[in-house]
């Protein structure tokens, strides 16, 4: 079968959620299907980034979106209706070249990830699948509490325009995929229940225990200019760790992950460690002792605790991150929503070896049992080939 895949970003290097779930779709999907690959692009394209999806593409297509061509199009988006999520990765001029790039092609099914790309295919007369992966309106909710009051009107315009939008492209598709339960009821569409649940996976043979001395007791990772990890960080910085601080006053911290923005190297201190862009996070997994995801806005599954889980570190992390995820509290990870409760969770690991062995044992079986990107393709292969039909 060809596959037309349909991106907003370029899917490598693998620093953000979408490109990882992306590439595994690519890979994956390459073994028993020619995959072309179309992608939006708004940054400096980096030539390994195309050496590595040749692997698995019989095509590769991107199109430049300049930074002038985006201002017109939020400012267009600002008048008709859309969510600046649309019109920033919108145009008219790339929506015809991609339209006479799938005439040429004469793919069997079309794969779009989010909604972001969804407007360029909506109306072509070829089975489609949407992977809203992550539900965008109330990752926007999530944030309007915690902005500033400036802000807070235009997340409050785009949050109704989202709802609209993800309500409104649901019909133009033969099938839509979300990445986790709660997610999915969240899509205002009154037949959201067919959606398909898919998850993420997780590369075993990468994301495995390695012995390395221990020079962190606490790790957060992630893409450190995506708002709800600034959020998280700087929460457990100020908030937290303060709490822990009073038991353990000599805690050191590593803050790991691309593009850390001003508010999030400010945090830099004796011991707390900034390190940007990291080749190998799991040498950041390896020497920390601890890890933790005090998620307070945002939607999806954090990946960040499937690797860490993986290579057996204690996890701790909240309610909103947890929901996705569905790990035991207590035995598989340990949650809290409170900083009191964060803390102690902290302390506890500190000074319980016990307690320590039981999580990292124990979430490494839960990752490794649950979450399997063979199983997941698998899965999304059926909903293609069957077109719709229930799994």
């Amino acid at each position: 079968m060809k596959i037309f895949i349909l991106l907003s970003r370029v899917p490598f290097p693998l620093d953000k959620g979408d490109k990882l779930r992306a590439y595994n779709f690519i890979k994956h999907l390459s073994v028993n299907n020619d995959i072309y690959l179309c992608c939006l692009n708004d940054t400096k394209l980096q030539p390994e980034s195309i050496f590595e999806l040749q692997k698995y593409c019989k095509r590769i297509v991107v199109y430049k979106i300049n930074y002038l061509s985006i201002a017109i199009n939020l400012i267009k988006a600002l008048f008709n209706g859309k969510p600046f999520q649309i019109g920033y990765f919108y145009n008219t001029k790339v929506k015809r070249s991609i339209l006479n790039l799938i005439d040429d092609i004469s793919p069997d099914h079309i794969l779009c990830q989010l909604i972001r790309t969804s407007d360029y295919v909506k109306d072509v007369n070829i089975n489609k699948t949407l992977d809203y992966q992550d539900i965008l309106s109330y990752g926007i909710k999530r944030r309007i509490d915690r902005s500033p009051f400036y802000m807070q009107m235009v997340l409050k315009m785009e949050y109704t325009r989202l709802l609209n939008y993800e309500h409104n492209i649901f019909d133009s598709f033969t099938n839509k995929l979300i990445i986790s339960e709660p997610d999915k009821l969240l899509i205002p569409h009154f037949n959201n229940n067919s959606i398909h649940v898919l998850k993420n996976g997780l590369d075993h043979e990468y994301y495995k225990p390695i012995k390395a001395e221990k020079e962190f007791d606490l790790l957060f990772s992630g893409n450190m200019a995506y708002p709800p990890n600034v959020d998280a960080v700087v929460h457990l910085i100020n908030k937290i760790i303060p709490l822990v601080k009073k038991e353990y006053p000599n805690i050191r911290v590593l803050i790991a992950g691309a593009n850390p923005t001003q508010k999030v190297r400010s945090l830099a201190s004796k011991n707390v460690v900034i390190t940007g862009w990291v080749d190998d996070m799991r040498e950041c997994y390896a020497k920390s002792k601890i890890f933790i995801a005090p998620m307070r806005i945002g939607t999806g599954l954090q990946n960040k605790l499937l690797e860490a889980m993986a290579m057996k570190l204690p996890c701790i992390t909240t309610p909103l991150a947890n929901d996705s995820l569905g790990a035991l509290d207590g035995v598989e990870i340990l949650v809290g929503k409170k900083i009191d409760e964060l803390s102690q969770h902290i302390c506890n690991l500190m000074k319980d070896i016990s307690l320590t062995t039981k999580l990292s044992e124990n979430g490494c079986a839960f990752v490794y049992n649950k979450f399997n990107w063979e199983r997941e393709i698998q899965k999304l292969e059926e909903i293609i080939h069957n077109n719709n039909s229930a799994l």
